[in-house]
């Protein structure tokens, strides 16, 4: 699928018996019933079924989402292993959820990182369900092994192979979800590796390489690619990517891709924050957990990799991403609290606070796109501790207009991501009063934070319609792997910015 596109596996589909196939793993489903568990795959054999149902307890199978048991496979089964996915209890209809499927497949196949090949008998009623399982192996099959060596990258190399068993091996609508995943897959990888690659590798100069060589081969399909330097931001009045990069030895950029199909249906603008290490400058932040600030460009990465699929995908949108990199260290040269920025279009900032710098490049990234002319905005960012506050380390918030605001969470939930909408309260805009500057970066009172940096990023939008994804907890995951989801970058914010896309296409 070309250089330029992150590793995907190879994924097909087959309408075999699934006991046939000499894989080195074979994944079914199970379920929680009022009985206990139960197997849910058709063609396994019976024998095979009644034996795993009945050491279930012992095997300690429950049949819970994310639940993943591996076991030999035993006579009349061809494949090495047998992978148990938990699917929970059935819906009311008896049927499982797309994000249930999804979650299990993508659970199953970062399991057996390691193998070589799985196959997958989930069940697929509907065309609908099969697009779920395919999209949940693809982004399980996953791992970021650049920085390891020897045996340790083998042993965590993700699966290579998948074969999805399915009775819709004919169908056109199945081949194009197939075709559409590997898409998917791959951008959401793509930003997965750039959040897991370290700070100093991942600069801002660096990451702007990186923007160019994502594009390299998408000329012929519209993409340009434009990136401002230092001395290009000074000139250009970006005061706030200026001024949150010059306490760092590598400087600042502001990377615009542009996606332009003919006859675009709308232009839509995707801008992200890509700040590469965030030490909070000289607002400096505890040493305990600053390691994973390494994650604080995952808007960018988001944002990159959403054009990139665009294009990819030959979406009739105009899509133009804004990536605002730069690196907020404490160095001799750093902003300091109490400096005031200029905005690129002339407002002025009072800093407050250095750790509160995404907002400030931030807002220049969203001048810039409002002075390009768009039908609608939309920023994401890993933006706030407060998000995490409020909505924890699996749900990102979504604020801004009423309508972009609700067209975003329609397209999350479409997508299997969670989000969730969050006011912004009229009575937060006093809180950006400063008394040397237009306004301050940040707020005395620390209750709301989230809202009040969307709050501060609005001034910046003027009347264009806007929309505001904060994706600070998400978008890391410290703790253990869970679904499709790996330990590190989860590329969160992808799938829903495409689905926005998609759905504004029709």
């Amino acid at each position: 699928m070309g250089d330029n596109i992150a590793s995907v596996a190879d994924l097909t589909l087959s309408g075999k018996n699934p006991t046939a196939l000499k894989v080195d793993a074979l994944v079914v489903g199970t379920c929680k019933t009022s009985d206990g568990p139960a197997i849910v795959a058709d063609q396994l054999p019976a024998s095979l079924v009644r034996q795993i149902e009945t050491l279930a307890p012992q095997l300690g199978v429950t049949g819970a989402r994310d639940e993943v048991r591996k076991l030999p496979a035993g006579d009349g089964v061809k494949a090495s292993v047998l992978v148990l996915s938990g699917l929970g209890e059935r819906e009311a209809d008896g049927t499982f959820a797309a994000e249930t499927l999804r979650r299990a497949a993508g659970a199953a196949v970062r399991e057996v990182a390691g193998t070589t090949s799985v196959a997958i008998a989930l069940p697929t009623a509907t065309e609908d369900d099969l697009t779920a399982v395919v999209e949940g192996a693809l982004l399980g099959a996953y791992a970021h092994t650049a920085y390891r060596t020897g045996d340790a990258a083998a042993k965590k190399a993700p699966v290579a192979s998948i074969e999805v068993l399915t009775p819709f091996v004919r169908s056109a609508r199945a081949k194009a979800a197939v075709e559409r995943a590997h898409v998917v897959a791959a951008a959401v990888h793509g930003a997965r590796d750039l959040v897991n690659t370290p700070p100093n590798h991942l600069f801002p100069a660096a990451f702007a390489e990186a923007a160019k060589t994502a594009v390299k081969d998408l000329g012929a399909k519209g993409v340009k690619v434009t990136v401002l330097d230092e001395r290009q931001l000074a000139a250009g009045g970006y005061g706030g990517i200026v001024g949150v990069g010059q306490g760092s030895a590598r400087p600042p950029r502001l990377v615009k891709l542009a996606y332009s199909p003919a006859k675009a249906s709308a232009r839509v603008a995707l801008v992200g924050k890509g700040i590469t290490f965030d030490t909070g400058g000289i607002s400096l932040k505890p040493p305990a957990g600053m390691h994973a600030m390494t994650s604080d460009m995952s808007g960018a990465a988001a944002v990159l990799h959403t054009v990139v699929a665009a294009a990819r995908l030959g979406l009739p949108v105009a899509v133009t991403g804004y990536l605002c990199l730069a690196e907020n260290m404490p160095g001799g040269n750093a902003q300091r609290p109490g400096d005031v920025v200029t905005i690129r279009g002339g407002k002025t900032v009072e800093i407050t606070n250095t750790d509160a710098e995404g907002r400030l490049v931030m807002a220049d990234g969203l001048v810039s796109a409002v002075e390009d002319g768009h039908d609608v905005v939309l920023d994401i960012a890993t933006l706030t501790g407060a998000q995490v506050v409020a909505l924890g380390n699996r749900v990102s918030g979504v604020m801004g207009d009423d309508d972009v605001r609700d067209a975003v969470k329609a397209a999350a939930d479409a997508a299997g991501e969670s989000f969730w909408p969050m006011p912004m309260p009229e009575e937060l805009k006093a809180g950006l009063k400063s008394n040397v500057a237009d306004m301050v970066n940040s707020a005395s009172d620390r209750a709301g934070g989230m809202l009040f940096a969307a709050t501060f990023l609005k001034e910046f939008v003027g009347q264009t319609p806007w929309g505001h994804l904060d994706i600070a907890g998400p978008a890391f995951n410290e703790k253990t792997a869970f679904g499709y989801t790996p330990v590190g970058g989860t590329g969160v914010g992808v799938r829903t910015l495409l689905a926005y896309l998609e759905d504004g296409a029709r």
